[in-house]
């Protein structure tokens, strides 16, 4: 994939910058006096908000000092929550400029330039050399990857021994079809889901062992309703995910959460290792 793809013109199709200054100025913050706090509202653009990115990074045993690849890292939050609240270093990489762009801006602005830094890419040819990283992150990234073998095989590739895979992705359930326009995808030729079987085969057919893999649909289904709540909202000062989504956020947000309740997806957090040497089977 290249940054003039169908995905890439998905997520970045506006100036996501501009849009997000716009929002921050008229909601009544100051952009040159910017806090975490002031993002929280749409800064993570992933189904679990802020507070699944604390609960994977627990989950995994992230520690200071890691080395991370934030995989599909859109805007930067979760990089500056690995930064700030576990003092990681991180290096985000998108498909998608425009986010980069708002990565840079927004991280600057908040003073976590020295721990985060971004740039564009392909997750299924990352532009790093073997073992560079302590963990690699992702969070909602993998539902628009076609090719998830070569994904897994890069990731593989570039974790150091005994490094870890931590992420969240949500995937196919059950014979009932995805409802669109979804968050990941307006139409089917942009989602690429799979079952959980077929996830865990490629992860281990890449050389990866996995440490843990939970189901966490019910969660994510109930930040849905928060989601959908600041979406309804009146109040000017009350950011949303809107402020990344354009064009029919409120549909978007409902139909992931019909998505859900029918059955017709679901949501996992896991955990995957490479081994210490490739014929070993544990951490």
């Amino acid at each position: 994939m290249t940054a003039a793809s169908p995905v890439a013109r998905h997520y970045g199709s506006h100036d996501v910058s501009a849009r997000i200054l716009e929002a921050l100025i008229s909601s009544g913050r100051d952009p040159d006096q910017l806090t975490r706090e002031d993002l929280a509202s749409f800064d993570e653009f992933h189904g679990g908000g802020l507070a699944s990115t604390r609960d994977l990074a627990r989950y995994a045993g992230v520690n200071a000092g890691q080395a991370v690849l934030d995989l599909g890292c859109g805007i930067g939050g979760p990089a500056r929550t690995l930064a700030a609240e576990f003092g990681c270093n991180v290096q985000g990489l998108d498909l998608t400029p425009g986010f980069i762009a708002a990565a840079e801006m927004l991280t600057e602005r908040v003073g976590l330039s020295d721990h985060c830094c971004f740039r564009t890419g392909d997750a299924t040819a990352l532009p790093f050399s073997e073992a560079s990283f302590d963990v690699v992150w992702s969070q909602n990234v993998l539902m628009n990857i076609a090719d998830k073998a070569a994904c897994f095989r890069e990731v593989a590739r570039i974790l150091r021994p005994g490094g870890i895979f931590a992420f969240e992705t949500v995937l196919a359930a059950g014979e009932l079809p995805v409802i669109y326009p979804t968050f990941w995808a307006e139409q089917p030729a942009l989602s690429h889901l799979i079952t959980r079987g077929e996830l865990e085969a490629l992860l281990e057919a890449s050389g990866l062992s996995p440490r843990a893999l939970d189901d966490t649909t019910q969660a994510v289904m109930n930040n849905g309703r928060q989601r959908q709540l600041a979406l309804d909202s009146v109040d000017p000062t009350a950011l949303s995910i809107a402020v990344l989504v354009p064009h029919d956020a409120a549909l978007k947000a409902a139909n992931g959460r019909l998505n859900n309740e029918q059955g017709r997806t679901h949501s996992v957090k896991a955990v995957y290792c490479r081994p210490h040497s490739r014929g070993s089977r544990n951490s």
